[in-house]
């Protein structure tokens, strides 16, 4: 197992970035950038020893500058929608950025944790500790911030996340990492024949603009029940309101048995392959998103991507939790640390 730096380019002021590659004694390789804490590669053998890249990306830190679909971003303060781009906190109300519709969307597009150059440090030889710094007051959020998120890949095939954040106010912290998977490749044809699993028997349906209801309702009967696998294809162009307004799976699915512990909530596999991801977390809630709008862009080694080139199984608390008193707290302040953890692990 060895961690091994190098130089990843300059961001837009000039600063120079790094980029970390990881791997382990089952020839898995992982690269991260300290630019967003940003997951430029994960390379898994396939059944017969072949190797593949299997999420979406750039061949260079130019490419991350834009990023209109955060390929591989941690994403940060607060990932996904917040309804009215606002919330309040302890009686105080909080405008954030308004860049979706009316509503704000992972944090800011441009000052979010995706788009800063995070401090890096080597732990050991199978992890990195990186660390930011973020101000009372940036972006709309209370509360001077401490993140750390450390990444480290195992002898399992494990890509843990590791996320810890203090605030010397209350605020909103719902972090998550928003990589694209292809099991088959990252240039490979789209995910539709994958096979999903999902140990949820609820999720949250959206209004237009994507904003749940607050209703927390069964998928039992639906295009949303993937209890058992099925691929993702197969129910994705059915008639269905909810699936009308994501054009596609682009949901939180309400984690079963939810207790705060790490368990498996998730599983893909891609039989061509042979390749299988498990998502592990301690979050109480996963968005599915299918790809559906990922816009036509030339990504890593001329690879063409676009709609359903990959997916991404965000572990989160529920979109506009801090708007909804029956979903789960996303509130940390003193006295209460935000520590999360997510585990991607891969088989072939």
């Amino acid at each position: 197992m060895s961690v091994t730096r190098k130089s990843f380019g300059k961001t837009k002021d000039g600063r120079e970035a790094d980029i970390y590659s990881f791997e382990n004694k089952n020839g898995m390789v992982v690269e991260v950038t300290n630019f967003g804490v940003t997951i430029v590669k994960v390379i898994v053998p396939d059944r017969n020893g072949k190797k593949d890249d299997i999420v979406l990306g750039y061949d260079t830190i130019d490419g991350y500058f834009g990023n209109g679909s955060f390929f591989g971003s941690t994403i940060g303060p607060s990932a996904n929608r917040i309804a009215n781009a606002s919330f309040t906190v302890d009686g105080e109300r909080y405008q954030l950025p308004v860049n979706d519709g009316n509503n704000n969307l992972h944090s800011d597009y441009e000052l979010g944790y995706h788009k800063m150059l995070w401090d890096a440090v080597i732990k050991d030889d199978n992890s990195v500790q990186f660390s930011l710094e973020d101000q009372d007051g940036n972006m709309g959020f209370p509360g001077n911030k401490k993140i750390e998120l450390t990444v480290a890949l195992t002898d399992e095939n494990e890509l843990k996340l590791i996320y810890h954040a203090e605030s010397d106010k209350n605020t909103l912290i719902n972090m998550t990492n928003h990589s694209y998977f292809n099991l088959a490749g990252h240039n490979a044809a789209p995910i539709l024949e994958h096979k999903l699993c999902i140990l949820a028997s609820a999720y949250t349906p959206v209004v237009p603009g994507a904003i749940p209801t607050g209703e927390i309702a069964p998928v039992v009967g639906t295009p949303f029940d993937f209890t058992k696998p099925v691929a993702i294809g197969a129910r994705i162009e059915t008639e269905n309101e909810q699936l009308k307004i994501g054009q596609g799976y682009d949901h939180n699915w309400v984690v079963d048995n939810f207790d705060g512990s790490i368990r498996k909530i998730a599983e893909v596999t891609e039989e061509n392959s042979g390749r299988t991801m498990e998502v592990y977390t301690d979050q109480p809630g996963v968005q599915f998103y299918a790809g559906n709008c990922i816009a036509p862009v030339t990504g890593k080694s001329g690879a063409a991507y676009g709609k359903r080139s990959g997916f991404a199984l965000e572990t989160q608390v529920f979109p506009n939790s801090v708007n909804q008193e029956n979903f789960p707290n996303a509130i940390f302040g003193p006295g209460k640390d935000y520590n999360t953890t997510t585990i991607y692990k891969f088989s072939w």
